[in-house]
């Protein structure tokens, strides 16, 4: 039996396949499609999963839904020390913006901007208060990013670097800046109320409010603290032994540290949950920021009255 022959004529065309373009970019074509919404991805929008590809908003969406990993003392896991670095940046910035500047009124080494924002509580010249108590309240804290020398600058930045890495680590970034910021605080206020004419600069308040919150944080993580201990032990015996150093910004700042180093690591209890403990160290951080502002508003009737 014979086949009959093909149809005569030109074989039918296939219908075009519509063409599919990023649902970000209009202009851009692609065969690539989210494998959870299903819409249309471009290269530069393809988001590796572990099937497939995923939009950028399928991403941002599936990122909310997670709950982020926390340290043992509630701050958010900190992959890289970025308040550490900023801080030790603001303290050679500062440094720098010492140098090449003349005394102008016979203090011996200090640069117009150490006498503008170093930590004084009450100062006179030429019958001008200058000070704390005179509403120069940015003292407290700017005295902070000022070194009397570089070696003083390297040691207060090597300390920084040391301590600071390790304690944002386990704190996350916004307790360590809480702790760094109120160390430096009480070792100013500390230097107000009891040596309100002593003229000092430095961050060593703050350094050592991180040697007390260390020395508190790992007792509780049960770490071998015996070289943490010497190092303290030196630094309070340098304190009182080696002339024109500040200790009341020293002492300050490491009862600030025992303190805050015991609310973050102690407080509210093991089986608390994030929020909780996040709530506590907020009022108490917070409560000890308030004591502080309440010693410098009545230093003019302990100063003066």
């Amino acid at each position: 039996m014979s086949t009959p022959p093909p149809p005569s004529g030109p074989s039918p065309e296939p219908e075009p396949r519509a063409s599919r373009t990023c649902y970000r970019h209009s202009d851009r074509e692609t065969g690539v499609s989210c494998s959870r919404c299903e819409r249309p991805i471009c290269p530069d929008c393809m988001v590796e999963a572990s099937v497939g590809f995923q939009c950028p908003g399928c991403v941002s969406e599936g990122n909310r839904g997670m709950r982020r990993a926390r340290t043992t003392f509630g701050g958010r896991a900190v992959t890289r020390p970025y308040v550490t670095w900023t801080i030790l940046g603001m303290m050679v910035a500062g440094f720098i913006a010492q140098l090449g500047t003349s005394d102008p009124v016979g203090q011996a080494g200090a640069s117009p901007l150490v006498w503008e924002f170093a930590m004084l509580g009450l100062g006179q010249v030429e019958g001008t208060l200058l000070g704390v108590v005179a509403d120069e309240w940015y003292r407290l804290i700017t005295a902070a990013f000022l070194h009397g020398s570089i070696f003083h600058l390297l040691f207060n930045g090597y300390a920084m670097y040391i301590l600071g890495t390790q304690l944002e680590r386990w704190l996350g970034h916004g307790r360590f800046l809480a702790l760094w910021v109120l160390g430096a605080l009480a070792g100013s206020v500390l230097s107000l109320l009891v040596a309100p004419n002593q003229f000092s600069v430095g961050a060593s308040g703050a350094i050592f409010a991180l040697f007390g919150a260390v020395f508190v944080i790992g007792r509780r993580l049960r770490l071998d603290l015996r070289m943490v201990g010497v190092l303290l032990a030196v630094n309070l015996v340098l304190t009182f032994v080696v002339p024109n150093i500040s200790w009341t910004a020293h002492i300050g700042g490491l009862v600030a540290g025992f303190l805050l180093g015991a609310v973050f690591a102690y407080l509210p209890g093991r089986s608390a949950g994030s929020t909780a403990r996040t709530v506590t160290h907020v009022l108490l951080a917070s409560a000890f920021a308030a004591l502080l502002a309440a010693l410098v508003a009545t230093a003019p009737l302990i100063i003066i009255g």
